[in-house]
């Protein structure tokens, strides 16, 4: 795999700074029941990373500590990790949102049964990915047969009162280009995969979050490969919106690796950039003591990625 970090690091991009700290997201490993394209984790079923069990207790002790009001969970597929439960309720205890980046097909994998019961009973977020509504693009991205196993996942989580008026329960969608272009408008974006789902499929859900794809890990390898990488990366530069530096998810948001080591954001973790600028590495056990307001955020060329045309953060485009 091509090594993306010193192309990025040759674009400059500003400087910026941390704000109050509100999510602690956390990727508990990986482990993957797929193998996407654009993944920027490079997870898959091959990869064996899996948080241990004392970072993992670190982790409501963190929550409580600097009173953090959103654990966000991530991967590979955070569902895998046999630990995945026990934390849900830990950090649902404590009155803390919990999101829960899912894949959808997770829900029919071996030892997940009553998964989509559990998320429901415990009423986390459920942030799913559904790279299009077409089952042709969608399996071309994911492999044969995950667009019927995502639309029968999202059936069953809609039967549990997700993405339903009033119930409570937040089904979000996530959507990333199959290639290295921006993505289109969110809000047009979102009415078509509104209209789309529910016509064929009966499908409900809260929001559509377009997610700009980040030159590094495997996609990033895949356009050096294809000799793409440096004008995709001029597409995001060219496509800066200063504006949208106020919302990236880095002010608010420290990433945690299975390690239990900090990043800015999941991006910088996956370049293996730690967090802040000193260059010296932060445990999660740090956070029990330190705040990070006001500390200076790592920034290189993937930047622009997040800030490029209508924005591009964990909750989707910054500008609405």
């Amino acid at each position: 795999m091509h090594d993306t970090l010193p192309l990025l690091e040759r674009t400059p991009f500003p400087a910026i700074s941390r704000s109050r700290l509100d999510i602690l997201q956390v990727n508990l490993g990986y482990k993957c029941n797929q193998s996407c394209v654009h993944c920027h984790v490079n997870a898959g079923p091959s990869r064996t990373e899996m948080m241990d069990d004392a970072t993992l207790a670190l982790i409501p002790e963190v929550l409580k500590a600097r009173g953090l009001g959103t654990l966000d969970l991530t991967g590979g597929a955070p569902e895998l990790h046999p630990g995945f439960r026990d934390l849900v309720c830990a950090a649902r205890e404590q009155g803390v949102r919990v999101i829960d980046r899912c894949n959808l097909t997770i829900l029919f994998e071996p030892g997940q049964d009553g998964l989509a019961q559990f998320l429901a009973a415990q009423q986390v977020e459920v942030v799913a990915s559904l790279p299009c509504y077409s089952a042709a693009n969608v399996d071309q991205q994911r492999g044969d047969g995950v667009f019927d196993k995502s639309i029968a996942a999202l059936k069953q989580l809609n039967s549990l009162g997700y993405g339903q008026p009033g119930s409570g329960l937040h089904l979000d969608l996530v959507y990333n280009p199959q290639g290295p272009l921006l993505p289109p408008d969110q809000q047009t974006l979102q009415a078509d995969y509104k209209r789309e789902l529910f016509q064929h499929f009966g499908i409900v859900f809260n929001q559509l979050f377009a997610l700009t794809n980040m030159p590094i890990q495997r996609f990033g390898s895949t356009l050096v490969s294809k000799g793409t990488f440096d004008s995709y990366l001029n597409l995001l530069k060219d496509s800066f919106q200063p504006q949208n530096l106020a919302g990236v998810m880095c002010r608010s948001l420290v990433s945690v690796d299975w390690q239990g080591w900090l990043s800015d954001c999941d991006f910088n973790q996956q370049l293996g950039l730690p967090l802040g600028t000193s260059g010296l590495r932060h445990h999660l056990r740090d956070l029990l003591k330190t705040s990070l307001q006001n500390r200076p955020i790592r920034v290189a060329g993937h930047c622009y990625g997040c800030t490029a045309g209508q924005g591009s953060s964990c909750g989707g485009a910054l500008e609405h």
